[in-house]
């Protein structure tokens, strides 16, 4: 891997950590179905209008639209559903530690579709990383909200599976379409479920266009959606799916920092232990990650 992948990857992290707490601050302002499609729509349209200006070429053919669909209503539909809901119940930099059981879904479909296999190492890595991940989440799991909190992590495992089938079908896409184009299309194609859920289920009168939400908003979308999955198919263009997604047992790390600078989150001893194993399993998984 390159020193360029690495720092893109390494930046898609924190702007992936960054999510959850912005989500949080954004969820008094707007209903939750309503805030994640505006956010999805938002990111498309800035990158596709960044994809005109810039003259790159619109997809074409069935089959790497279809690859765009399953994106869109995966990583997209599925993700911010599931991640915009469990914002609700889990908090931003537990939400995203939780979030983390991302790779070992993507791993496994990884080896279905794409064919890419893991070494002995690797998949002990994966082990160590997803066992860090139970530790730090099983506090909440004992306390007095755990129904709720078990709701979140319910929600938090959808946005995990949707992410993971988007990323499947991103790899297969890649040298098949702009992508740029290919980010803008997927987001715009995963925001239209969501719309229409929430013109079916919320009042979206409740929606307080305020310059705070706005901030949050474009943060997001911009930061958080457009930048982000650009970064991430570009590097998937370079490596497998499976080393990539190595990188992201860092943003448990990464969201457990910004949730202590923002929300004044503390970790519990154990909590402290399993992030000691979140790195170690990134660390094992990325030495021994075997290409396709």
């Amino acid at each position: 891997m390159t020193i360029g992948a690495a720092l893109r990857l390494l930046a898609v992290m924190v702007l992936w950590a960054a999510c959850f707490p912005l989500i949080t601050i954004g969820l008094d302002l707007a209903p939750h179905l309503a805030f994640a499609a505006l956010r999805a729509a938002l990111a498309g349209v800035c990158l596709i209008a960044l994809g005109a200006l810039c003259h790159r070429p619109v997809p074409v053919g069935a089959r790497p639209w279809f690859l765009i669909v399953v994106f869109g209503l995966g990583a997209t539909s599925m993700g911010f559903l599931g991640m915009f809901h469990a914002a609700e119940f889990v908090s931003p930099g537990l939400a995203t530690v939780i979030a983390n059981v991302q790779p070992v879904v993507a791993a496994g479909l990884a080896y279905v579709f794409l064919g890419e296999r893991l070494k002995a190492t690797g998949k002990i890595g994966l082990v160590v990383g997803v066992a860090g991940i139970a530790v730090v989440a099983s506090p909440g799991l004992a306390g007095d909200d755990a129904r709720g909190y078990s709701q979140g992590i319910a929600y938090v495992l959808l946005a995990a599976t949707g992410v993971s089938i988007g990323n499947v079908a991103i790899k297969r896409l890649t040298g098949q379409a702009d992508p740029i184009m290919a980010m803008g299309f997927q987001l715009l194609i995963g925001a239209a479920p969501l719309a229409l859920l929430s013109m079916l289920t919320e009042d979206v009168s409740l929606l307080t266009w305020s310059p705070e939400f706005i901030l949050v908003l474009v943060a997001l979308a911009v930061l958080g959606s457009s930048l982000a999955f650009w970064l991430w198919f570009e590097v998937l263009e370079q490596v497998t799916l499976n080393r990539a997604n190595a990188f992201t047992f860092l943003v448990p790390v990464f969201g457990l920092m910004i949730g202590a600078a923002i929300f004044g989150e503390r970790l519990e001893v154990v909590q402290a232990a399993g992030v000691v194993l979140v790195l170690i399993g990134i660390l094992l998984v990325q030495r021994r990650a075997a290409s396709s």
